[in-house]
């Protein structure tokens, strides 16, 4: 147990760790609330764990969301179905690494956030101001869906041509893959799930108009980083010192960096096939440099 709970200690002590972070906090919640549904159920005390429920997930309700502010975030942090868990730490395992890689850990969590109080923003608003709707406002809402949806779209604007291994398809390009899920989640709006479905466009909306700002030059993540740094100072925990920054900065290029390097021709698609190519046969970490940047260059010509 003491070796489990160092792995978990260790994953929230390295920098650039943002994407494990989160999946380890969904998972950490997921289970905490399993151990409190099946004791408060053989207990005979299932109406405490409704309770408990109530405080994390978010309801359209107005009454709800006034008293209750916090659900706007915590929602997306609580899951009860192991495949609905299962299957959104996947995608934000595959497209958050990918984004990690180009941006940086702190604008990872920046668009999952930001994605997920969007999504709940929407969701209440949608189901008081649409009549269809307003007989559900007690309807629950929860999962990491609209966080990892704004991920999802995030990559995918950003370097929309960068392939994914699809089963039974081969590679596909990200772009692609998200507009699928997209569309499927429009197309399921009239169903049984329809606040998550809302909560799932308005992330990617969130993921796409992030990346369309940042390359204006405006971090809408800058606020929640702002936010985090004087929590930081509130407890006691200094920042890092700046030249360990420094330093990953040359092993990890940030958004930045690729737009400053990145060659003025666009390269041509010889060039971005065999890149293509290399990536589907030995993965994205073997690119050198140059290529990493040209596979940049050519996702801005989208």
């Amino acid at each position: 147990m003491s070796g489990f709970l160092g792995d978990i200690r260790d994953a929230f002590s390295k920098r650039d760790n943002g994407v494990m972070q989160l999946i380890l906090i969904n998972a950490i919640v997921f289970l905490v609330l399993l151990l409190f549904r099946v004791t408060l159920s053989l207990s005979e005390h299932e109406g405490l764990y409704a309770v408990l429920l109530d405080q994390l997930t978010l309801k359209a309700s107005l009454r709800h969301v006034f008293y209750k502010p916090w659900t706007l975030l915590t929602y997306a942090f609580v899951h009860q179905d192991v495949l609905h868990i299962l299957f959104n730490m996947l995608f934000l395992y595959w497209f958050g690494m990918l984004l990690q890689e180009y941006l940086s850990s702190r604008r990872l969590v920046s668009i999952y956030l930001l994605g997920s109080v969007a999504g709940g923003l929407v969701f209440v608003c949608l189901y008081n101001l649409i009549p269809h709707f307003r007989p559900m406002v007690e309807s629950p809402n929860m999962g990491a869906s609209g966080g990892v949806y704004a991920v999802m779209a995030a990559a995918a604007t950003l370097v929309p041509n960068y392939s994914f291994h699809v089963l039974f398809l081969g590679p596909v390009r990200i772009k692609w893959i998200v507009l699928f899920w997209v569309v499927v989640s429009f197309a399921q709006i009239p169903g049984t799930n329809a606040g998550g479905n809302m909560t799932h466009l308005s992330g990617a909306a969130l993921g796409f108009l992030y990346i369309q700002a940042l390359r204006r030059g405006i971090d809408l993540g800058q606020p929640l980083e702002t936010v985090g740094a004087g929590m930081k100072k509130l407890l006691g925990r200094p920042e890092r010192p700046s030249m360990k920054v420094t330093q990953r900065s040359t092993t990890l290029p940030s958004y930045t960096a690729f737009a400053a390097t990145a060659t003025e021709d666009f390269p041509d698609e010889d060039e971005i096939d065999a890149i293509l190519d290399k990536i589907s046969k030995s993965g994205y970490e073997s690119l050198s440099r140059e290529e990493k940047q040209k596979l940049y260059k050519a996702s801005q010509r989208q």
